[in-house]
């Protein structure tokens, strides 16, 4: 029988990581994880029931994802070869990174930002350089590039907007790093659907830009989806590395109803942009909080009374959100999710109570 010491073959790189934490607390209301609050609509709902008579289970689904890509043009503008789909925006980071470095390169983000860029990137053995933005949660470009200019990093990754912070950094920034930066530009919108502020329309002219999507964030979190806008050439060198069969027939079925039919998905988003904007008015009330503007479907704040404290209490409540306190630059710092307007009711009610 096999006895080894499995520490000794794990490699020093995976030794150093800590996985990426998942609350899994069972809460009655779960404002923590930037998820749609509501369900698909019932037309949606309906549209997938009646074409589950025609999955072929037990065939392999497309490898080429060609209806869903086409669903995808339609709403970004870009034809087909200028994209490729991934299980969630996750698989798209890892596989930039394979393409386009090697072990002991470095890649370049702000910070605080989205933690599976540092997780992904020491799991593939680069090395992430970071650089710390600024008091109202933006950088500047020039500064930026300044900072990394004798690290030769070949990939930046910019959320925009940024989680957790919420907010979309300057346009002029961001410029600045596209048109100077000789590497890679990944800017992730996996919430533009909430700022609906893009870079897309300039692929045509920065063949270094790659614009990644998420349609986890505005109702299909459970069928992981994630899509790459990019220049042709970069789109085949992905697939060269992209697993075959990497997004499954239901996930590439709903996704493609969900994007044909996307005024289903829009009302909804519209609703959760409302909420965000009066549980931001709202909160802004209380005492001893600060309130970040937010241009997704969360709120970023500040509770100077000690955000841990209130994390727990809202958690005893049976409401949960994000407590961000880990990060140096996140003290006291907690993320709160847009929910149906009972939920947000219910998180208003109780933190009014707990900074009174």
């Amino acid at each position: 029988m096999a006895n080894l010491d499995l520490s000794q073959l794990v490699q020093q790189k995976i030794k150093d990581l800590k996985a990426y934490h998942v609350e899994t607390i069972d809460c009655d209301v779960k404002l923590h994880a930037n998820e749609n609050p509501f369900p698909p609509s019932p037309e949606l709902l309906q549209q997938l029931q009646n074409g589950l008579e025609n999955f072929e289970l037990n065939r392999y689904p497309d490898p080429d994802c060609a209806e869903l890509k086409k669903a995808i043009s339609g709403r970004v503008g870009q034809t087909v070869d200028h994209l490729t789909v991934g299980n969630g925006s996750d698989e798209l980071i890892q596989l930039i990174l394979q393409v386009f470095c090697d072990a002991g390169d470095s890649v370049v983000f702000p910070d605080p930002t989205f933690a599976m860029y540092s997780i992904i990137a020491r799991g593939m053995g680069l090395k992430p350089l970071t650089v710390p933005l600024d008091d109202r949660w933006d950088f500047n470009g020039e500064a930026f590039l300044k900072s990394i200019s004798n690290e030769n990093p070949k990939v930046v990754f910019i959320s925009y907007p940024n989680n957790p912070t919420g907010n979309c950094f300057s346009e002029a920034s961001i410029w600045k790093i596209i048109e100077e930066f000789q590497g890679i530009v990944v800017l992730d919108e996996a919430y533009y659907d909430f700022s609906r502020k893009t870079f897309v329309s300039h692929l045509a002219n920065h063949n270094n830009l790659i614009v990644l999507r998420s349609l986890s964030k505005i109702g299909m979190a459970a069928l992981r989806v994630g899509y790459a806008v990019a220049h042709p050439s970069i789109i085949a060198e992905i697939n060269k590395v992209r697993l075959p069969y990497n997004s499954n027939t239901v996930s590439q079925t709903f996704a493609t109803q969900l994007l044909n039919n996307f005024s289903l998905a829009q009302k909804q988003i519209d609703l959760i942009l409302l909420e965000r904007d009066r549980m931001a008015s709202e909160m802004a009330k209380c005492n001893s909080i600060t309130v970040f503007h937010s241009d997704s479907n969360f709120v970023l704040f500040r509770a100077e009374s000690g955000g841990r404290k209130i994390f727990e209490n809202l958690m005893q409540n049976g409401i949960l959100i994000r407590d961000l306190g880990g990060h140096p630059r996140l003290k006291d710092c907690l993320r709160v999710t847009v929910g149906t307007q009972q939920e947000n009711n219910l998180f208003l009610e109780k933190l009014q109570m707990l900074t009174e």
